[in-house]
């Protein structure tokens, strides 16, 4: 195949599902020239799977994205068709948006943000080898001969990379979708020496929707009040179209049972890792034998379409079976399947290969992100393709890489956990994975990283001032709350209607606040001076008042943790000569060769005895010096 050269900019993008598409965006917003590649652009930003935004823990990492300057947020308020604050019963940690889309629209609406954006070129085409100099990435070589060169690379590559797809006996390539998959580029991959491996997703089928019975199954309505996923939008209104609940029950579990020979999963076909945490029907019906039913959602994939996706019901299982099990639940018992389930393998990259910054140990300006790094989800994938675009930029620059810890963001915690931990399954984000979660709520992602998104170049000076406002106002309303006081026959009815204890003598209104159950609007009638807020200012506020204590213990715990993570380590230490490190641990740390003290005691390998050991040995030498 003959090679010509096409063009040449700063940084090239190979995919444009949500990791490539946040990569190209921040990589162009902070300045550079860059080029994003898509095997097919209507891949671009694609819902191959679920048709929603958000979810537990997942609604924190688009906050997050959102607040550096990325596109996820904004795109989903423009394009949402139902909106749910998840986990409400519980504690504003773990407080979670999230939102279905319409996937079309969102598809669209991200491309168009692309296709405007001056800096950034989006092209379609395959990419089949990159183009190396001295170890460096310097270019992709298109399946066409076209040659695009470049200071940096970001890989994005997403379920595309050495895809197949597994429908009972059935496999073949392919990529999600039944777009085609990259074949070529992973057979390079592995010859450049990178740490491969093989991971599996799925997907369920999808339903036409005047199919379904509405009426044996249980609605899901919208919140009321809906709350945006960008802090640019204060409110959003929409006609929002709901989804439905039903339940799979014996007579399904007998049918998936009698079946599990043609299941590719268990059939020996899938070489791959799946999800744990989001498995197969049939894999779900075998692990959980004593469970008499499992919970599915109906969701509408969006506003122009009768398709209807059944979550819950990802299948390898042979198309007959899939329609035989599906017609034995309440409500799907005249269903038409337009598209039938399916398990697809991919490649990815070990991601103990990847420094912290995204940037791979053993090519030189080759960064990773999404999908091909390990991790499962749209959200995990955008959050880190805007890091590595970030960071492409910032190698570029001849900056020091932008990392966030994981006291600072769940973005930290997703990057830190795949790096430094490395994952035996695609991984998935969960409140349960921050240790400081009470700090790193979803509410305050704003307070946490827009001042460092404004300095990166990414955010905007209209966002940047609307969050300098919207600090300054919550600060001041505070303070004020602390001054207001209120007699109590003013506020014990208030009181009373909540089941909250009266006061006997006069109380401040920050005191009210603090009681469960009592809100910023609740006090509205005993307080005329009370300014008009947003409802992002009177959760933030709310909040802050009521798990101050909290709050407070929590920033201790993470001063500690800070000292570890701030004594940091040369990259020419050499382990082995450290007396009283384990065998394990010099070869895991000499391996790894983490940036500090606290990188280092998550390596696996690394006892906390070793940790000691390490902290007397970088004493005695700070002593020495």
């Amino acid at each position: 195949m003959e090679k010509f050269l096409m063009d040449t900019y700063d940084i090239i993008v190979v995919g444009a599902g949500h990791a490539g598409c946040e990569a190209g965006l921040a990589a162009a917003r902070m300045g550079k020239r860059t080029l994003v590649l898509s095997i097919n652009l209507e891949a671009v930003a694609m819902m191959a799977c679920n048709p929603s935004i958000g979810g537990t823990g997942k609604g924190h990492l688009v906050r997050e994205i959102d607040a550096l300057g990325g596109q996820m947020g904004l795109n989903i308020d423009k394009t949402f068709i139902q909106s749910r604050m998840l986990n409400t019963a519980k504690g504003p940690a773990v407080h979670s948006l999230r939102a279905q889309a319409d996937k079309n629209e969102y598809h669209i609406e991200m491309k168009r943000t692309m296709e405007q954006e001056p800096l950034l070129d989006l092209k379609q085409g395959e990419v089949i080898d990159l183009v190396l100099e001295e170890g460096k990435a310097c270019g992709v070589v298109l399946r066409t001969g076209a040659v695009y060169n470049a200071k940096a690379v970001i890989l994005a590559t997403g379920t595309f990379l050495g895809g197949k797809i597994f429908i009972g006996d059935s496999a073949f390539d392919s990529g999600p979708n039944g777009l085609a998959p990259s074949m070529e580029l992973a057979a390079k991959l592995r010859e450049y020496g990178l740490p491969m491996r093989r991971f599996k997703t799925g997907t369920p089928a999808r339903a036409l929707a005047d199919s379904l019975d509405y009426s044996k199954m249980t609605p899901q309505e919208g919140d009321s009040q809906i709350v945006p996923f960008s802090f640019m939008n204060d409110e959003l209104e929409c006609d929002q179209i709901k989804c439905w609940l039903t339940y799979t029950n014996e007579e399904t579990h007998e049918v998936i049972r009698n079946n599990f020979h043609r299941s590719a999963l268990f059939g020996g076909q899938i070489e791959g890792v799946g999800p744990r945490y989001c498995p197969s029907i049939e894999d779900k019906v075998n692990r959980f034998a004593d469970r008499k039913r499992h919970q599915l959602f109906i969701e509408p994939e969006g506003r122009y379409t009768d398709e209807m996706y059944i979550q819950g019901m990802s299948s390898s299982l042979p198309e007959d079976v899939q329609q035989q099990f599906y017609e034995t639940i309440e409500g799907l018992e005249n269903l038409k399947i337009v598209r039938p389930a399916y398990a697809i393998e991919y490649d990815c990259i070990d991601p103990l290969n990847l420094k912290i910054s995204l940037e791979n140990r053993t090519i030189e300006n080759l960064f990773c992100c999404g999908q091909f790094n390990g991790s499962s989800g749209y959200e995990e994938a955008a959050a880190q393709g805007l890091m590595a675009g970030i960071n492409a930029v910032l190698k570029l620059d001849d900056k020091e890489p932008f990392v966030l810890d994981r006291s600072e963001a769940y973005i930290g915690v997703l990057i830190d956990d795949l790096v430094t931990k490395g994952t035996n399954e695609p991984y998935r984000i969960m409140t349960s994975r921050a240790e400081y979660r009470l700090v790193l709520r979803q509410d305050n992602a704003d307070l946490r990283l827009t001042e460092k998104g404004y300095r990166l170049g990414l955010v905007t000076r209209e966002r940047y001032d609307r969050f300098l406002e919207k600090k300054d106002v919550v600060e001041r309303e505070t303070e004020r709350l602390k001054k207001k006081v209120v007699k109590p026959d003013e506020i014990n009815p208030i009181l009373e209607a909540h089941n909250s204890a009266p006061v006997k003598t006069a109380v401040s209104l920050i005191e009210v606040l603090k009681r469960p159950g009592i809100t910023y609007d609740d006090v509205a009638s005993v307080d005329d001076e009370r300014p008009i807020l947003s409802q992002h200012q009177k959760t933030m506020m709310e909040v802050g008042i009521k798990y101050a204590g909290y709050i407070t213990k929590q920033q201790q715990q993470i001063d500690k943790f800070k000292r570890l993570e701030n004594r940091k380590l040369s990259r020419e230490l050499d382990y082995s000569s450290i007396e009283g490190l384990r065998i394990e641990a010099r070869q895991k740390l000499n391996e790894f060769k983490p940036l500090s003290v606290g990188q280092a005691s998550r390596i696996s390998g690394v006892s906390p005895a070793d940790i000691n050991v390490l902290l007397i040995y970088l004493e005695k030498e700070r002593r020495s010096n």
